[in-house]
């Protein structure tokens, strides 16, 4: 692991909204757009670093540039109506209260926790809502670490913003590893442990620990593989290079797989200029000394990597560097949804127009696909059945194991963006899985509502 040695000892330093004119390349070369930055700032989770600024974003292309756009917050981001109620507050510097207040009214109306995160994926048993946790699919159970819910930059169409924009109620977050052991043990079939945020790898190697090792020790339920989702590599891969703790933190990683458990390194990669500098192909070259396997995936999003060439060209150098190209996502249907939608016939096109210019080991990619309430839906063709147009659509993962695998058909449409804007070809009425989803959708509330209930005449609801 000598990498590291050519490699400086840069300290983090992060920007938000309120330091905008400390970033001499914005204030120096584009003052005329911090304003607007200022205004959708104002509603969407703002922060970037030094890295990311002097590494990675072209300041000569700005406002274009595709990094710069992935992690500056745009105006037209906005519907333009809140647009212009935001900008005559801030024209008129009204008290933060009343910015805020006006903010919050609109992030209410982004659909914050999209494909029923909050009202269909949190665990609850014998009256005990297991909050911080996330349990959609059988196998994999999502874990919430609460000192891990930031992230070293955020990513402007990020759909968990709503984990970084001040509302506590809008959090998910747990503390307590115990509680992650204990629902383990209630549930043998889970054997994918995603940690996830937020980015737990903000967190340091010694709390990190406190969640990893318990795994470790106890082996609870079917445990065989621990996850965790990260965008470390792309905006802070000094976090396994020169960081106080990279060592130690490396260390826990080769604990892990040492220990005989498949520790999978969920790497969010939006754009290929994020795998260019030095630094990030040492780190990812020490990550997978440990042991771990690297997968990379992204959403396909408008104005930043919304054409075949930059993902060939992406895929290409994941697998060059050792990684595995894994998924190819829509964009989800939250927040400023309609500044970066694709359609879903596009989405289509580029996913193909790049996977035919890649080689068999780039083919592992899975897209387009659409993290969706009834589970993970991908796009999987379009073509002529008799005299229709038809979307070819087919389940990787789903509410129901059932569902996995199985394909079916929607009417064409060029302007769909996702799942919920598709209507079933052949005039049916619905599709196949909607009857089951409305049930499981009606006993997750019903049981919900008797909770709160109770909590409110007895006291007695346990939030784990």
């Amino acid at each position: 692991m000598n990498q590291t040695k050519s490699f400086s000892h840069p300290t983090l330093r992060l920007y938000g909204v309120k330091s905008l004119d400390r970033i001499a390349p914005l204030r120096d070369q584009h003052p005329g757009l911090i304003r607007g930055i200022q205004t959708a700032a104002a509603v969407f989770p703002f922060r970037v670093n030094n890295y990311v600024i002097d590494e990675l974003i072209d300041w000569e292309a700005v406002p274009d540039d595709p990094i710069f756009r992935l992690t500056f917050p745009q105006p037209e981001m906005l519907d333009s109506v809140d647009r212009r109620k935001l900008e005559t507050l801030l024209a008129q510097n009204a008290p933060a209260a009343a910015i805020g207040q006006a903010a919050q009214c609109i992030q209410m109306r982004l659909n914050p926790h999209p494909a029923g995160q909050m009202a269909l994926n949190v665990p609850v048993e014998n009256g005990r809502v297991f909050a911080g946790m996330q349990h959609k699919y059988p196998e994999t159970l999502l874990f919430f670490p609460s000192q891990g819910q930031t992230c070293h930059a955020f990513c402007t169409y990020c759909f968990r913003w709503a984990q970084f924009a001040g509302i506590d109620r809008l959090r998910f977050a747990n503390r307590d590893p115990r509680q992650l052991v204990t629902y383990l043990e209630r549930h043998p079939e889970v054997t994918d442990v995603l940690f996830t945020g937020g980015d737990p790898l903000t967190m340091s190697a010694k709390v990190l620990k406190t969640y990893i090792e318990p795994l470790l020790r106890h082996r609870p339920g079917g445990l065989s593989t621990i996850r965790i989702g990260t965008k470390v590599l792309a905006y802070w891969p000094h976090r396994f290079l020169t960081d106080r703790d990279a060592d130690d933190l490396l260390s826990l990683f080769s604990k892990v797989t040492a220990g005989g458990l498949h520790l999978g390194i969920m790497a969010h990669f939006s754009h290929p200029r994020e795998l260019e500098p030095p630094a990030v192909q040492a780190a990812v070259q020490r990550l997978l000394e440990t042991g771990a396997t690297l997968r990379c995936q992204a959403p396909l999003i408008r104005h930043i990597n919304d054409d075949a060439d930059t993902w060939a060209r992406m895929w290409r150098t994941q697998v060059r560097l050792g990684a595995i190209p894994y998924y190819m996502f829509v964009e989800r249907d939250t927040g400023p949804k309609e500044y970066f939608k694709v359609p879903l016939a596009r989405a289509y096109r580029i996913f193909t127009d790049a996977y035919r210019q890649v080689s068999g080991l780039c083919r592992t990619v899975r897209g387009p696909s659409m993290s969706a309430t009834p589970g993970k839906v991908l796009l999987d063709g379009v073509t002529m059945l008799g005299r229709q147009k038809v979307f070819v659509l087919k389940f990787i993962q789903g509410r129901n194991p059932e569902w996995v695998n199985r394909v079916f058909f929607a009417a064409y449409d060029p302007q769909a963006a996702w799942l919920d804007d598709l209507k079933p070809a052949f005039d049916a009425d619905r599709f196949f899985y909607e009857p089951e989803l409305k049930r499981l959708k009606a006993l997750q509330a019903a049981e919900m509502a008797g909770l709160a209930s109770e909590a409110t005449t007895t006291s007695d609801l346990e939030w784990a």
